[in-house]
């Protein structure tokens, strides 16, 4: 399935570890589209990661470049993609604002303590854990978070148990016409 000029870009949500960055690189190869990681693009401009940004710039500089992201994406909606946001670009009013009028949003949706187990020793690079206890903090974000998912998104996508695999056929199930 090659993109068309009326096709929306797909914007995979969710919780840090639901694998928004697998399936939605496995969903773009399946779909023959580009994949956009947020994170990855952001890294790129600061020349920083994702945790130096917040600790050199704070995390209002993180979000006005998700902004900015989201503006120039919006701007090549004429190619469509898939693109992984960070789990807190929904509560970016602004950034959702920018690409909301030309994407499809999908929620993939995991339990804050299955998302934790995806995350592992990867969560050591996750700014918004530091400091904290990695399960109250996972529970805090699904508590604060999980009305927005459902609210923005056209699809949800429920993962819990799931291989990347099976995600990835779930979210395909659920974009086929009819």
């Amino acid at each position: 399935m090659i993109a068309g000029p009326a096709d929306p870009h797909f914007i995979l949500i969710g919780l840090p570890g639901v694998g928004k960055s697998t399936v939605g690189a496995a969903l773009a190869r399946h779909l023959e589209r580009l994949f956009v990681d947020f994170d990855a693009e952001i890294e790129r401009s600061f020349g920083l990661s994702v945790s130096e940004i917040f600790a050199q710039h704070g995390e209002p500089a993180f979000r006005e470049a998700e902004v900015q992201v989201s503006q120039r994406l919006a701007s090549q909606a004429a190619t469509p993609a898939v693109l992984s946001p960070g789990g807190g670009w929904v509560a970016n009013v602004s950034a959702v604002a920018h690409l909301r009028p030309v994407s499809r949003i999908i929620y993939l949706r995991v339990a804050p303590a299955e998302a934790l187990l995806r995350l592992g020793n990867g969560i050591d690079r996750r700014p918004l854990f530091a400091g904290g206890e990695p399960a109250a903090v996972m529970q805090q974000l699904f508590d604060r978070r999980h009305a927005i998912y459902t609210e923005v998104a056209d699809i949800v996508v429920d993962t819990d148990g799931a291989g990347a695999e099976e995600v990835l056929r779930r979210v395909l199930e659920q974009l086929r016409p009819g």
